[in-house]
């Protein structure tokens, strides 16, 4: 499932799940070190447990960041 992000460097988030787990997590653009460090910390979580995690975080002045896409990403993934 392809995520389009709002308001983040990451232009799209791209989502596998297998049931509720997150199989694997890639973004397109941002910063890749810390991209690539939150697409593999939460391979292997329950979804609803990362979206927990993950809502409301913000980039600096910025009313969202990428891990806060990511949950909505996950969001959408789940009710697809």
């Amino acid at each position: 499932m392809q995520y389009k992000t709002k308001g983040t460097c990451a232009t799209q988030i791209n989502v596998e799940l297998d049931g509720n787990i997150i199989k694997s997590v890639s973004f397109v653009n941002g910063c890749s070190g810390n991209t690539q460090g939150v697409a593999r910390l939460v391979e292997g979580m329950d979804a609803n447990d990362a979206i927990k995690k993950l809502r409301g975080i913000k980039c600096g002045f910025k009313s969202t960041s990428c891990p806060d896409q990511l949950s909505y990403a996950l969001e959408q993934a789940l009710n697809a």
